[in-house]
């Protein structure tokens, strides 16, 4: 028995975009629609019941705390490796003022091991997608972002995540400017193999 509208499910997946920083217009988005967001990623699948999800909201001046210190890290660890590039850092330090919250995305390990890390980070990615839709169903723009110091142990503890957990990046939110990006996929049908016997 049909208990939702499929319909507007199928509307509302096919909606979804990665909608990126430079069209973010400034607007502030209510935090009572961000604790959705989070509530909905807290209902994704998650093997043993584990919930390996963790996240830190950035909002107000929260999100110069994330600039600052995403583009120091960066800039001490990329210098180190000799990697660093200015363009970059610049970027660390301005995209983060330009969303109303930005979301840092840690899989936190099982301590019992029970469950295989990936099946851990594919949980993870469940509840970003939970949130991804969400945001999309508001008409919120977002798109997860793994640069900069994403997979760094050395931020794991600003994040309030332990040795052996993951950064897995950042989900940036912000009120598009404009249009909503249109979509692109090659047909289902050329990724499939049906097997009947």
């Amino acid at each position: 028995m049909k208990k939702f509208d499929t319909q507007e499910l199928n509307q509302l997946i096919r909606y979804r975009r990665a909608v990126y920083v430079n069209s973010f217009s400034g607007q502030r988005i209510d935090d009572a629609i961000i604790e959705q967001l989070l509530e909905n990623a807290n209902w994704a699948p998650t093997h043993a019941r584990t919930e390996p999800w963790r996240f830190s909201v950035f909002c107000d001046e929260g999100l110069q705390t994330l600039a600052h210190f995403q583009a120091n890290l960066y800039k001490e660890l990329a210098t180190a490796e000799g990697t660093f590039e200015q363009g970059k850092h610049q970027k660390l330090l301005e995209n983060p003022a330009k969303c109303s919250h930005i979301i840092s995305i840690g899989m936190r390990r099982d301590p019992k091991g029970k469950v295989p890390e990936i099946e851990e980070i594919e949980a993870v990615a469940c509840a970003v997608q939970n949130m991804w839709l969400t945001a999309s169903a508001y008409g919120i723009g977002c798109y997860w972002g793994s640069g900069g110091i994403t997979y760094k142990e050395e931020a794991l503890s600003f994040f309030d995540l332990q040795p052996g957990d993951r950064l897995l990046g950042f989900l940036y939110l912000g009120i598009p400017k404009g249009p909503w990006p249109e979509g692109r996929r090659q047909p289902v049908a050329e990724k499939i193999r049906w097997v009947r016997n």
